[in-house]
């Protein structure tokens, strides 16, 4: 390893520079230009490494990269995204978000941390490998898709059409995060997703709001519509909905209860006064990693500008999102809030879907899960975390749940990492033990 610390040590710019090339690319979903762009700087990375590549196109789609190399006892997919969050709001960055800038050994840019820089470090760390004079200790197939941030809606067409190009005996997953007191955190599985839209009618187009004491207002029904769904305590109310739950199996319940989980630098780093219904210790883990939600993310309806205008909108709407947990599907959430809606009045409100994910998680135990720990301890010189299922969603059933192929995440993120937010950004510290936990990786898996 001393061999490839010190390739690593001198190639660092090198490495911060290609990152930062990546990072210049808006490939933000709906740009098309940019979304190749990024497709094909992410294959020539790849084939530079000398792995066989391949880019999948098709219309209407983003470009999917394919690579894959090396020999040895085991196979590991390892999958990842080029595509990012638009950088709305524009005026809360402290710099261009997509004119990377290091400030103080940060690195600022949109994807730096979701999801760019975790792809980077995993080709730096095979490329430091390899010109270090050693070998792929497994064969490894990359999967790199341009549609993560818009709900993969083309990757389930590509993994039925693609099984056998696919197969691997484990998966290395996007991205994690370390945790306020730099702990790294590892995750067997994702939280499923589904996102759906509200929408209330009223008037054929807005009126003068004198017409509010005759004329229904659609923002007051779509409120009113919202108030059902959560109780004071921010308790799900869809009927019998809490029920499609899967219970927590021992070996997850061991596994929370080893979490320490610092609730106070939590609530210190996001200016919080308290979490809901005060929760704190095994309680606050546990809701985190293993509860549903239900998330009101947006609400539109009438005049939000500045100063004052007197209007009766004519439409009113608002976008959430539903976490969903083992056993839990977005076909299952779609009915149940329909049901929910028509059954206390709201027949009126429309819902349409907008995309959603399944749940997925590997079995805490796995050989793949005590690699990434092993391969922890030696990157970053502290104890792994071990989360059960992060609290995000992903494609993660999609591809390794259908192809029933175990996985864990590992990522270069922090606890102030600002994903989807202004001021996106990774510390260099933790992009170089990337690639250190990347190499260790390989490594640990080809074995254990």
């Amino acid at each position: 390893m001393e061999q490839i610390t010190r390739y690593i040590e001198a190639h660092k710019e090198e490495f911060i520079q290609e990152l930062a090339s990546l990072c210049r690319i808006p490939s933000v979903s709906g740009n098309e230009k940019a979304l190749g762009e990024a497709a094909a700087k992410v294959e020539q990375s790849l084939s530079s490494l000398g792995a066989a590549t391949e880019v999948f196109e098709a219309p209407g789609r983003a470009p999917l990269v394919y690579a894959e190399m090396g020999d040895g006892p085991r196979t590991l997919l390892v999958y990842n995204h080029y595509d990012v969050q638009p950088p709305d709001p524009i005026e809360l960055w402290s710099s261009d978000p997509f004119s990377p800038t290091i400030v103080n050994g940060v690195f600022y840019a949109r994807g730096a941390s979701d999801n760019k820089g975790n792809l980077m470090a995993r080709i730096h760390a095979v490329r430091s490998l390899i010109q270090s004079g050693g070998k792929l200790p497994l064969r490894i197939k990359f999967l790199v898709e341009g549609e993560e941030e818009t709900h993969s809606r083309h990757l389930s067409t590509f993994v039925r059409e693609h099984p056998e190009t696919l197969k691997a005996d484990g998966c290395l997953w996007e991205c994690s995060w370390k945790d306020p007191h730099d702990r790294p955190i590892l995750t067997c599985g994702l939280k499923g997703l589904c996102y759906v839209e509200l929408r209330a009618k009223g008037a054929s187009h807005d009126l003068h709001s004198s017409y509010a004491s005759i004329v229904p207002n659609p923002a007051w029904r779509l409120v009113w519509a919202l108030s059902t769904l959560l109780d004071t305590d921010y308790r799900i109310t869809l009927r019998n909905w809490m029920k499609e739950a899967k219970p927590l199996s021992d070996a997850d319940k061991r596994t929370i209860g080893k979490i320490d989980f610092d609730g106070d630098a939590l609530k210190q780093m996001y200016g919080l006064r308290g979490f809901i219904r005060d929760m704190s210790g095994s309680e606050l883990i546990r809701e985190y990693l293993c509860a549903p939600t239900c998330t009101i993310c947006g609400l539109k309806a009438g005049y939000s500008g500045d100063g004052a205008k007197t209007v009766l909108p004519a439409e009113a709407s608002a976008k959430l999102d539903f976490r969903l947990v083992p056993d839990m599907t977005p076909e299952k959430l779609l009915h149940a809030l329909r049901r929910h809606l028509d059954e206390n009045g709201f027949s009126d409100i429309e819902l349409n879907e907008l995309g959603g994910v399944m749940p997925a998680k590997t079995d805490c135990e796995d050989a793949i899960v005590k690699a990434a720990v092993a391969a922890a301890r030696w990157a970053c010189g502290k104890e792994p975390i071990v989360y059960p299922v992060a609290p995000w969603s992903g494609p993660l059933h999609t591809l390794c749940g259908t192809l029933g192929i175990p996985s864990v995440a590992f990522g270069i993120g922090n606890a102030g990492s600002r994903d989807h937010a202004p001021d996106e950004n990774i510390r260099m510290s933790d992009y170089y033990e990337g690639i250190r936990f990347m190499i260790a990786f390989m490594r640990c898996y080809s074995t254990i």
